[in-house]
């Protein structure tokens, strides 16, 4: 068990990370008191500042958080807490307490990419704007989409048969925005084929 190390005033900050998107929600202190009633009840738990008092995250509102892992740095002086939360994060309703941008230079593209894509996909199948192509998709139907699932994987087959990496890269982003497409339309989380390449992976990394 490794000992935390809080500071003077018995408090320790804490980054809370969604644990699938990787979105980070808040940051917020813990004193050991909240920090163990958070073990104990694999619930969000803090400290405030302000009110110099522990807290439930979610237990007036209803946004609670259930932890899933949590993780100390090198010197054991701050934590990162994984959580799936039930609601917005921040007080002002927002998902996340960071939703204000205040400077952006070069565009960092990865994994936010797809989890935009997925809430853009869900605003959309929601709202079913008109003129969209994802609400026409939705308004087809599952063959509809599953027929577009078939062509953009028989596109990326071609792709890499012809050594096009060009190609390939266009037709693989057609792929997945596809595919999420279907998986929302089956309401099937991109997420839950996350955690059964995990498992998979964790079950072979137990066999060695």
């Amino acid at each position: 068990m490794t000992e935390l190390n809080y500071d003077d005033k018995g408090l320790i900050p804490v980054i809370i990370q969604h644990a699938l998107t990787r979105e980070v929600l808040t940051l917020a202190y813990m004193n050991e008191e909240a920090y163990k009633k958070t073990v104990e009840t694999k619930e969000t738990w803090l400290f405030s500042r302000s009110r110099q008092e522990l807290w439930h995250k979610g237990g007036t509102s209803g946004n609670t958080q259930k932890v899933v892992s949590i993780k100390t740095d090198c010197d054991s002086d701050a934590l990162i807490v994984e959580v799936l939360p039930s609601g917005p994060a921040c007080h002002t309703g927002e998902k996340t307490c960071f939703h204000t941008s205040l400077e952006k230079f070069d565009e960092a593209v990865g994994y936010n990419a797809v989890t935009s894509l997925i809430s853009i996909i869900e605003e959309r199948q929601q709202t079913m704007p008109e003129g969209a192509y994802t609400t026409y998709l939705f308004e087809q139907g599952v063959d509809k989409i599953c027929k577009k699932v078939g062509e953009e994987a028989s596109e990326v087959i071609i792709a890499a048969k012809n050594n096009d990496a060009e190609e390939l890269k266009w037709e693989g982003a057609d792929l997945l925005y596809h595919l999420l497409v279907l998986l929302q339309n089956q309401q099937v989380s991109f997420y839950d084929l996350l955690q059964i390449l995990q498992k998979r992976h964790e079950a072979k990394a137990d066999k060695k």
